[in-house]
C-alpha cells in the first residue's frame, strides 16, 4: 500500500496548476507572436500614401445629398472628399498648425477647386478647428481600406466648370482636337447648376498630369485631375 498525505496531496495540486499556467502562457505566447494576416489590398492601392496641402469642408447645402459611392451624406460622420483616392480609402488627417488629428473615410469627390487637395465633413473640420478659417493646410496619410476592391475607375482631368452651357460645349470642342474623349457633366450646386468640362480617361497618374500639362498650356485653362467612378 502506497502512503499518501496532505503534503503529497498538496505537491500534486501545485503540480497541476503550474502545469495548467505554463500550458497557458504557451497558448497566449503562441496568438501573440504569430504575425496578424496582413489586409488585401487590389494592385496599384496606395498604402502609406502621403500628401500634404490645402484642405476646405462642406457641410449644411451638401447635406444628405448622395456622395460618389451611394451613401447619402451626413455631415456629422468623419469623412472626406478626395478627387482621385479609391472610395473607401481610410486615411489620418493632420493639423501642423495644431497638431491635432483625425481619423476619415474616403467616400466622396473632390474638392472641385483648384488649390486644394481634400474636402472635409464638418465633423472633421470642427476637430481639426478649421470652421472658421474654412480652409487649413493640412498632412494626409492613408492607411486602410474599407470599400469595393474590383476596380478603381478611370483618372479624367476637368479644364472647366460654367454657369452656361454653351461656354462649355465650345471648350469641349477645342479639348477634343487635342484628346479624345471628352464629356459635359451637369451637376447641381448650392449656387446654381454647372457644367463641368471633362477630358479623357487615363488609367495612370503619370498618363493624367501629362494630358493635364498639355491642355493647359494649349488652350491656357485651369485643370485638375480626379477619379472617375461612376
Amino acid at each position: 500500500m502506497t502512503h499518501f498525505d496532505a503534503s503529497d496531496g498538496a505537491f500534486l495540486i501545485n503540480y497541476r496548476f503550474r502545469s495548467l499556467c505554463l500550458l497557458l502562457l504557451c497558448i497566449l505566447t503562441a496568438s501573440c507572436t504569430s504575425p496578424a494576416p496582413k489586409p488585401t489590398y487590389f494592385p496599384g492601392y496606395p498604402i502609406g500614401y502621403v500628401e500634404r496641402g490645402v484642405a476646405s469642408w462642406y457641410g449644411p447645402g451638401f447635406h444628405g445629398n448622395k456622395t460618389a459611392n451611394g451613401e447619402v451624406y451626413d455631415m456629422h460622420q468623419l469623412t472626406a472628399a478626395h478627387r482621385t483616392l479609391p472610395l473607401g480609402s481610410i486615411a489620418i488627417v493632420r493639423s501642423p498648425a495644431t497638431d491635432r488629428q483625425i481619423t476619415v473615410r474616403i467616400n466622396d469627390r473632390g474638392p472641385f477647386a483648384r488649390g486644394r487637395i481634400l474636402d472635409l465633413s464638418l465633423a472633421g473640420a470642427q476637430a481639426l478647428g478649421m470652421v472658421g478659417s474654412g480652409t487649413a493646410q493640412v498632412e494626409l496619410r492613408v492607411i486602410g481600406f474599407k470599400g469595393r476592391a474590383d476596380h478603381m475607375g478611370a483618372l479624367r482631368v476637368q479644364i472647366g466648370a460654367f454657369a452656361d452651357q454653351n461656354n462649355a460645349l465650345i471648350l469641349l470642342e477645342r479639348a477634343r482636337r487635342i484628346y479624345f474623349p471628352g464629356r459635359i457633366q451637369a451637376v447641381e450646386l448650392t449656387e446654381g447648376r454647372r457644367f463641368r468640362v471633362q477630358v479623357g480617361e487615363f488609367r495612370s497618374e503619370q498618363q493624367a498630369e501629362a494630358a493635364a500639362s498639355k491642355l493647359e498650356s494649349e488652350l491656357g485653362t485651369q485643370s485638375f485631375i480626379f477619379r472617375d467612378d461612376g
